[in-house]
């Protein structure tokens, strides 16, 4: 009798945790992007062909900046769809090798994961452009490694973006939305934490808040000149052409 009434008990307790899981559909994530300026600094260099002088110019600007150039970023989500805006942070008027480029959080992107469709507002050298596009294909391998991001049980998956670029990202199924912070998605749930090893990136957020959304919030930007995925990209290695070692990372960076 003594283990039946057990047993009836613990069935309550699954029963009543059962009921007081959610898995919320609509709220705000907040996000944390660290880029480790100093690595990539001389990810640059290994590159380049910029000679001593570049070299010693690079050194003296590690002394004065920060390893670590941290943004916060809010994402919106409902309806399957989500809206990703970067808080603005303050130019480095020390910058004088493009690492702002590299290292900004400045594009405001809308994802339709029910269409399939991204629309991005994109600044590039005082230049604001609207981008409309597919949502951008990766493949994935999820494995079995597992951590906790802000309070969510995550699942690591392995993914190759770019044809080039090695991604590691973190997402818990809990939230049934397939998004991410920037234009990373495609896993099944919110990914709520990304690295990029060889970029020296990172993204993790901080905190979730399962909370109703206006569906006026989550709606595609409309500023800048209009172009597709494929124009863009043209543009910027037009653009970047002549930047000479640099111009590789900058641009990875820019299409993140």
């Amino acid at each position: 009798m003594k283990i039946l009434l057990g047993c009836c008990l613990m069935l309550n307790c699954i029963s009543l945790f059962a009921q007081n899981v959610r898995f919320p559909d609509q709220g705000v994530i907040e996000y944390e992007k660290r880029v480790n300026t100093h690595a990539v600094m001389k990810r640059m260099m290994s590159g380049g062909r910029e000679g001593s002088f570049m070299e010693d110019a690079m050194d003296g600007m590690k002394k004065r900046t920060p390893q670590f150039n941290v943004f916060k970023s809010n994402l919106s989500f409902r309806d399957q769809k989500t809206l990703f805006v970067p808080e603005v942070k303050k130019e480095d008027p020390s910058d004088m090798f493009g690492m702002g480029l590299m290292g900004k959080q400045n594009n405001i992107i809308y994802s339709d994961f029910s269409s399939a469709l991204s629309i991005s507002q994109r600044n590039v050298l005082d230049e604001v452009f609207l981008v409309k596009d597919s949502l951008r294909r990766m493949v994935w391998k999820i494995t079995e490694e597992t951590r906790e991001i802000a309070g969510y049980s995550c699942r690591r998956a392995n993914g190759l973006m770019l044809d080039s670029i090695y991604v590691v990202a973190f997402y818990t199924d809990k939230i049934p939305v397939s998004g991410g912070p920037e234009s990373f998605s495609g896993l099944p749930g919110m990914i709520l934490g990304v690295a990029l090893p060889h970029e020296n990136i990172t993204w993790f957020a901080t905190k979730v808040t399962d909370t109703p959304v206006n569906p006026q919030v989550v709606v595609p930007p409309v500023k800048g000149k209009a172009m597709d995925g494929p124009a863009f990209k043209a543009y910027l290695s037009s653009a970047f052409k002549q930047w000479g070692g640099s111009a590789n990372a900058i641009l990875k960076s820019l299409i993140l």
